[in-house]
């Protein structure tokens, strides 16, 4: 029993040991792989809104909004709700953001309203969604 805690103490110590000495760029990556609102790439991003690409300096600034946005809380998709996700019966024109993270292709649809934004990501077969506060983002929910 005694040889148990030991070795659970040990393997704790090891791990924090191994997590504190390993350089930034590693950790980042390995923190990457987990994160539900990661940020953007221009270069690896086409944004639509209405059928129409954003370009130039108005994709960029979309893009600076959206990284900077402050993430407020997941909703929990189940099977056979997605659709509610997908097409809210309340939303405007979303914009649709198509990304590569790593090998994968990577959808976004984002809805902007008053008090938030909200996010579906669409990836493999899965999907989540969650919301955003961004003051720049809702005023053009607001205008539009």
């Amino acid at each position: 029993m005694t040889w148990i805690v030991v070795l659970s103490i040990i393997v704790a110590s090891a791990l924090k040991l191994l997590i504190t000495t390993m350089p930034t760029p590693v950790v980042k990556w390995f923190l990457g792989k987990f994160e539900l609102h990661s940020k953007l790439d221009p270069s690896h991003v086409s944004i639509t809104k209405a059928g129409k690409i954003l370009e130039g300096e108005e994709k960029k600034k979309f893009i600076a909004n959206f990284n900077e946005a402050t993430f407020l809380e997941k909703y929990y998709v189940h099977s056979g709700n997605e659709q509610y996700f997908l097409h809210p019966e309340n939303a405007k024109n979303s914009y649709v953001i198509d990304a590569k993270r790593g090998k994968n292709n990577v959808k976004l649809s984002v809805y902007t309203y008053k008090d938030r934004v909200d996010v579906v990501k669409q990836y493999k077969k899965k999907i989540e969604a969650y919301s955003l506060l961004s003051d720049p983002l809702q005023q053009g929910a607001v205008s539009s």
